[in-house]
């Protein structure tokens, strides 16, 4: 998956860290506990955004100690199981399964294997998270059937491109009744969509150069420069803002300081880090200290 939507630690309060970490726990435990083991694998920093997004409580909710089943050498951590966290568990396993059959038909060679064995081991865990959201589901098959005709062609179109992705992502809140926040919801999930995809193409263009896998990016500016460089991210800022007049819409409740900071600080460093060859090198150092 990706894991491009994540706080800016540095600027989190002590509590807002806490809760945080706490919420990405839970997402873990919502995730086995509707879905299986395996789903737990696919755990995801972008859907604990969406499970701050759905998170309607407003008051606070006391954690629960869990030991983490994937490194039982862990201490027990809180843990805060919240209805949020239990659709971004729904949507997140969805996505997950058809990223991997994507991977069955576009990847390497030990990148489909590896995939399909996945695949075939997730496959209870997607069918039970389909059977909750069927029109989430019949999107995410829909979107990446798109995604992969336009891979086969080739195509240049930046915006064609993260146009499907995006509107996967604008898929995944379950509609809440309330015609103006769910116009509010679809956009800013729209444009973070959209800024996932393209962010993530420019992380892979050096794998993707190696290994001659379609890569939007390198297909629109063959002959990369500074100024392509300069263009690609003025649209990157561009979706983001769209995002962030999107996001003012909602009320957006507890959660409040922790969807601002990822949106004004964290989502720029992430950024950063990536047009500077830096990312991959953070994400590790940072996944070092997650385990400890």
């Amino acid at each position: 998956m990706f894991g491009y939507v994540r706080p800016n630690r540095e600027e989190l309060k002590v509590r807002e860290q806490r809760d945080y970490d706490a919420l990405y726990c839970g997402l873990c435990q919502a995730l086995g506990t509707r879905h299986g083991f395996w789903a737990r694998m696919f755990l995801n920093y972008d859907f604990t955004f969406l499970a701050m997004l759905l998170d309607r409580e407003t008051g606070r909710t006391r954690p629960v100690r869990r030991r983490c089943p994937a490194r039982l050498w862990c201490r027990k951590k809180d843990c805060l199981c919240l209805d949020g966290g239990s659709a971004a568990a729904d949507a997140g396993t969805v996505l997950s399964y058809w990223k991997l059959r994507d991977t069955v038909a576009d990847g390497r060679f030990w990148e489909r294997q590896l995939a399909r064995l996945l695949s075939l081991l997730f496959r209870p865990a997607y069918r039970r998270a389909a059977a909750l959201r069927p029109e989430y589901d019949r999107t995410v098959r829909e979107c990446l059937e798109e995604l992969q005709a336009l891979e086969r062609e080739r195509s240049a179109s930046l915006d064609r491109t993260a146009d499907t992705f995006a509107r996967i992502l604008r898929s995944a809140a379950p509609p809440s009744g309330e015609a103006d926040r769910d116009r509010a919801m679809e956009q800013l999930l729209y444009h973070l969509g959209r800024w996932i995809y393209l962010v993530d193409a420019w992380d892979d263009l050096e794998e993707d150069g190696r290994t001659g896998a379609y890569n939007p990016v390198s297909a629109r500016f063959p002959d990369r420069s500074a100024e392509d460089a300069a263009y690609l991210r003025t649209t990157l800022r561009h979706s983001l803002n769209l995002a962030r007049s999107a996001y003012a819409l909602l009320e957006p409740g507890r959660w409040q300081g922790v969807l601002e900071n990822i949106l004004y600080l964290g989502l720029p460093l992430v950024e950063e880090l990536v047009f500077t060859g830096r990312w991959k090198a953070v994400k590790k150092r940072n996944s070092r200290r997650t385990d400890e």
